[in-house]
């Protein structure tokens, strides 16, 4: 790799989570000076006290340059980009305030993934209405479990939005040490990326839970990138993207990995347990679990069918039995694999 002139750049990241906290780390590695903002002054105060964040990235310290602060205004003060790692059904009441507070051309790069219930967007859109038309927002996903890259494993994401410039920012800021950023134009496509492969991550935990195999496994993610990809083109995303890393890349990762808290729910479920006694207890976020009643009606809405979706939500929602499901997908109707691809 060729080497590349740092420039000390003031960021800021919103979210004082596992990914957030590991973010702020990262970028302060590199040299730059960060804000790292959570929402709850206690958080934050025990976050300063410790110099770690023992409940979501133990292990961890957080580097004495990064500045914690529960206050909006004092995180994006002076700032060059904000990292919004706020999950997404939260991104909209816990960033009410960020539309006066945010500098005007700031972009804002949002490192969530997910799809808000009800209104059915997606973390850019919601970041757009909070904090104005005129402003800039992109996303940033990928193969990214926040306990690798916290350590300096070697990871890789993409950065995607509508404003280039902004985007080979973010690549410049961020790229360093064991983390690398490609660019991309597909914003759409990158974010869909992201939220849907945690749904397949679901059902792939469903499948270890019951003890399936290899050969599931891999039908699986197979199919299940399928139907990513049947969804993100009647979006308008382009059918490539999902051969990336924010598709395929990020799929693999949350499907197999022990840190994928998605594909721990759906373990759970196979072993036997209720969505509500899972979440019950844990503090983490799952954001497959809200973000497959999303895609249940954007796929009725564009009329796209998304057969191993429809299984997970009746699961989750429904407490259909988990090898009812597979039954039920084993035996739909017999097609060619390029109709089913297509």
């Amino acid at each position: 790799m060729s080497e590349r002139e740092m420039t000390s750049r003031r960021l800021a990241v919103l979210g004082t989570g596992g990914w957030g906290t590991a973010v702020a780390c990262h970028l302060a590695s590199l040299g730059h000076d960060v804000r790292l903002w959570g929402r709850r002054p206690e958080f934050v105060t025990e976050l300063n006290r410790t110099r770690l964040n023992a409940a979501y990235l133990p292990g961890i310290p957080i580097p004495a340059s990064v500045v914690l602060t529960s206050d909006l205004a004092e995180a994006v003060d002076g700032v060059e980009s904000v990292a919004s790692v706020v999950p997404t059904q939260h991104i909209r009441s816990t960033l009410a305030a960020a539309g006066g507070v945010i500098p005007a051309g700031v972009p804002v790069i949002s490192l969530s993934k997910g799809i808000e219930n009800k209104t059915l967007l997606l973390p850019t859109a919601i970041l757009t209405e909070v904090l104005g038309e005129d402003s800039t927002v992109g996303v940033l996903v990928g193969p990214s479990h926040a306990e690798e890259m916290a350590r300096g494993l070697p990871t890789t994401v993409v950065v995607a939005c509508d404003d280039q410039d902004s985007a080979l920012a973010v690549q410049q800021s961020y790229t360093g040490g064991g983390f690398r950023v490609y660019t991309h134009e597909d914003v759409v496509g990158v974010e869909l990326g992201g939220a849907l492969k945690n749904v397949i991550a679901i059902a792939s935990g469903i499948c270890d839970g019951l003890g399936y195999g290899d050969n599931s496994k891999s039908a699986l993610l197979t199919r299940g990138l399928a139907e990513m990809t049947r969804l993100g083109v009647a979006m308008g995303a382009q059918r490539a993207t999902f051969s990336g890393l924010s598709g395929i890349g990020d799929l693999i990762t949350t499907c197999v990995s022990p840190h994928g808290r998605n594909r721990a729910v759906g373990e759970r479920i196979g072993r036997g347990e209720t969505l509500s006694q899972i979440l019950a207890s844990t503090q983490t976020v799952a954001e497959g679990v809200p973000t497959t009643d999303s895609v249940i009606q954007l796929a009725a809405k564009v009329g796209v069918e998304m057969p191993i979706t429809e299984q997970v939500h009746q699961v989750l929602f429904a407490e259909k039995d988990p090898r009812r499901g597979v039954a039920d997908l084993m035996g739909r109707d017999l097609k060619s694999e390029m109709e089913e691809l297509a």
